[in-house]
């Protein structure tokens, strides 16, 4: 058996709850890339799959993660995959998705590459499902790693093959937003994905920044904590970086220096640094 997921934090959660029941033993593989961000043209093609290392290059730049771009292999991961599927002919593969554009986005990406194996691909998406969480409350978890192990082992038993009908249906829709190349997707509920321009989440980055000035991992971690619509910290910056250019916001630090010698403020606002 093969573990599928989407976040490097749903490793754990899924390895947790294999230790609880052996029926569950097997690899635990992640697909790496947010695929609900950046472009999508052509991906499957040489010149496509380039322009968006290209874009995720320029989006690493100056962070703690710029170094990953160069481990971050999917198409390799999904030839190993392939590769285990055509040697280990019992071999079944689950998808474990959680209610989130990430999970979708990754889940259509891989998918539409696989069809062959269809029948030995079982899809778990734990989309609209209460859990209990640490305290014995009922929630709806938007992210696999947000569900206790425990939990895991319920959840197993909603384990179902990819349909035929699916594999008609779901490669046309990740066409669809491909071809829409446009800068980020959204989750609108099951698994339709709506495509919105690169700069959507701007308005929202721009309300949660504060009239005094701050370093910019105290401002990633209030935006981050505030927003309803979760996305990753580079792309966040990214967007910052933008507004820098039309002259909505000011970035004053030494980038080479990293992330904490970056200060955030308005044109016009406080330059008194809050502290972290």
């Amino acid at each position: 058996m093969i573990h599928l997921v989407f976040n490097t934090a749903d490793i754990a959660s899924i390895e947790a709850a294999i230790a609880l029941d052996e029926t569950l033993a097997g690899k635990v593989i992640e697909i790496k890339d947010d695929y609900a961000v950046g472009p999508l043209l052509d991906i499957y093609e040489t010149e496509g799959y380039q322009a968006r290392r290209d874009w995720w290059k320029n989006v690493l730049e100056f962070s703690a993660y710029e170094k990953q771009l160069d481990i971050v292999d999917d198409k390799l991961t999904v030839h190993e995959l392939i590769q285990s599927i055509e040697e280990n002919p019992e071999e079944e593969v689950w998808f474990w998705m959680g209610q989130n554009a990430h999970d979708v986005c990754g889940y259509y990406w891989l998918m539409s590459q696989l069809k062959p194996y269809q029948g030995r691909l079982q899809i778990l998406y734990l989309n609209n499902l209460p859990f209990l969480n640490d305290k014995g409350q009922l929630f709806y978890p938007s992210y696999l790693s947000e569900i206790q192990p425990k939990e895991f082992l319920k959840a197993k038993k909603l384990a179902r093959p990819i349909t035929l009908s699916e594999f008609e249906i779901d490669p046309d829709e990740w066409k669809k937003l491909c071809q829409e190349n446009e800068g980020v997707r959204f989750l609108e509920g099951g698994k339709k994905l709506i495509s919105k321009p690169i700069s959507f989440y701007d308005k929202d980055i721009f309300s949660l920044l504060t009239k005094n000035a701050q370093k910019l991992p105290s401002a990633l971690a209030h935006i981050i904590s505030k927003m309803k619509i979760k996305t990753g910290d580079t792309f966040i910056v990214s967007r910052l970086k933008a507004m820098q250019e039309i002259g909505e916001i000011i970035l004053v630090g030494n980038w080479q220096k990293g992330w904490k010698d970056i200060v955030v403020q308005m044109p016009g606002g406080s330059t008194v640094v809050v502290e972290d």
